[in-house]
């Protein structure tokens, strides 16, 4: 059996004024797909495992389309471009029995709301209705009528934070195979839900959502389970089907499908209003920082969070800090290409007299005059801590600014890890204050040593405050930009 293997991975905010283009993107084809997934922690990795276990599967790669990190919403030319590269991968590919995707969920181009739809529907042209499609997604995607018309069957991370990569594919390729193998008939329910949610109830060790995950766990886990989960969305991918979704994959079973979906959308509504991230003011935050003259604590800025889309150049925390002569030790990441390059052209040891911040997101942020050490310089590429891939930065400097570290970076690069810190010879418990952009990470890496943590409600186009943002394109009525928003569970059924 000749299976055909792609992938698209890219995650944006509509509000994020700086577009994504053609270079923020690492593209693959044929063999580099398998060269770069060698050892990596990954959806795909996971897939062409099980795939490799079987004598009888033949592996035909495709094509790959990884942003470096989130963005904006990728520039027309250069969506068309990656998708006309993509789809004749596609085309020029022999003839194959079945397909796996590993896909995101939440691109957009300044035109094409649903890019992984329209793959996938292309693609469903080109080999036809014989052949099964199955893709995997974050659970941050955005789930579309074009997605389930045209891939027979779907898998969803079940972790947040994400550690479940690799099985995903795994469990992605084995659904794959059980309907090579053995016929089954797969039959998806989806129950459409009005929210958009955040926060640490969305934590699946420990938050609300949990439940809802081990309910669809015992779904998949049963005879006739093919696949469930809980699509949350990104809330900050502003378009036409951005929403909250319960799914049910089983075999055959209509009814089943209908009930369990329907079932977990519903134990959701519960508890939506509970799943909104409480924040504090930036001025409290600090005085609470300033307040605690002991341990470490993290200032969460999620509204800055470069893995969610954000442009990275928030420089309001360290602003205040400095407004407010917090005497303490903080570390700071900031995308500052200018100020890279002053400290580049300065040398290791110059002391330099920048701007930090605010050169790429203009609406929110304005630049921040200091004079900085340059404390060292790198090419900014490094290994990360979640997943073993070398993720890169561009050009980086370790800036001291009184008595803070700023790391300057000259791209966005993702931050829910402390991969970055550690590459630029900072560790943070060191710190008496540490910004982390990003709404979550694994428990370990801050939360279980910090002494507080505080989530600020700081400018970003990430925002967890999501009334502020000023979504246009989604649904209406929605919570929490509506009020007295109702819900009566809709199912909709989709099989080949």
């Amino acid at each position: 059996m000749r299976i055909l293997v792609a992938e698209c991975k890219q995650e944006i905010s509509s509000f994020n004024p700086v577009l994504s283009h053609y270079a923020d993107f690492e593209t693959g084809a044929g063999a580099a797909i398998f060269d770069y997934h060698q050892g990596l922690n990954t959806e795909m990795t996971g897939a062409l495992d099980i795939f490799r276990q079987r004598q009888d599967v033949e592996i035909v790669p495709a094509y790959s389309i990884r942003a470096i990190t989130s963005g904006g919403p990728t520039a027309q030319s250069d969506y068309e471009r990656l998708a006309q590269e993509f789809m004749d991968a596609i085309r020029s590919a022999p003839p194959v029995d079945a397909v796996y995707f590993s896909l995101h969920g939440a691109m957009a181009s300044e035109l094409e709301p649903d890019p992984e739809g329209y793959f996938l529907q292309e693609t469903r042209k080109i080999v036809g209705d014989h052949a099964p499609i199955v893709a995997s997604f974050d659970l941050h995607g955005i789930l579309t009528d074009r997605i389930l018309e045209n891939a027979d069957a779907i898998v969803a991370f079940h972790t947040y934070p994400h550690v479940d990569f690799y099985t995903t594919g795994e469990r992605a390729a084995r659904l794959l195979l059980k309907i090579l193998d053995e016929g089954v008939k797969p039959v998806t329910a989806v129950v459409p839900i009005p929210a958009l949610v955040r926060g640490n109830e969305l934590i699946t060790a420990t938050g609300l959502i949990g439940g809802m995950i081990r309910r669809a766990q015992r779904i998949e886990a049963e005879p006739g389970g093919l696949s469930a989960g809980i699509f949350i969305g990104n809330p900050f991918t502003d378009v036409p089907d951005l929403r909250s979704n319960s799914f049910v994959v089983v075999d055959g079973d209509v009814e089943r499908a209908r009930r369990e979906a329907i079932q977990m959308a519903e134990d959701f509504w519960a508890v939506h209003a509970q799943m909104q991230q409480p924040l504090i003011s930036l001025a409290e935050a600090v005085e609470r920082t300033k307040a605690n003259p002991s341990g470490t604590t993290i200032f969460t800025d999620a509204a800055d969070a470069t893995s969610s889309g954000a442009s990275g150049d928030s420089n309001a925390i360290l602003a205040a800090l400095i407004e407010a002569d917090y005497r303490g030790r903080a570390l700071v990441p900031i995308v500052d290409k200018n100020a890279v390059e002053d400290a580049f052209r300065a040398g290791v040891g110059a002391t330099i007299h920048t701007t930090l911040g605010g050169r790429l997101d203009r609406k929110r942020f304005t630049p921040l005059p200091v004079e900085a050490k340059v404390r060292m310089l790198s090419d900014g590429d490094f290994v990360s801590e979640s997943n073993n891939a070398i993720w890169s930065a561009g050009k980086t400097a370790v800036l001291g600014v009184g008595n803070h570290i700023v790391i300057a970076t000259s791209r966005p690069v993702s931050l829910y890890d402390r991969s970055l810190f550690w590459a630029h010879g900072q560790e943070p418990s060191r710190f008496d204050a540490v910004v982390v952009k990003s709404p979550h990470c694994q428990p370990h890496m801050f939360a279980d040593w910090a002494s507080q943590l505080l989530n600020v409600d700081a400018p970003g186009s990430t925002s967890a405050n999501l009334p502020y943002l000023g979504h246009t394109q989604c649904a209406r009525p929605i919570f929490p930009l509506d009020e007295n928003v109702t819900f009566t569970p809709r199912v909709k059924i989709f099989q080949r």
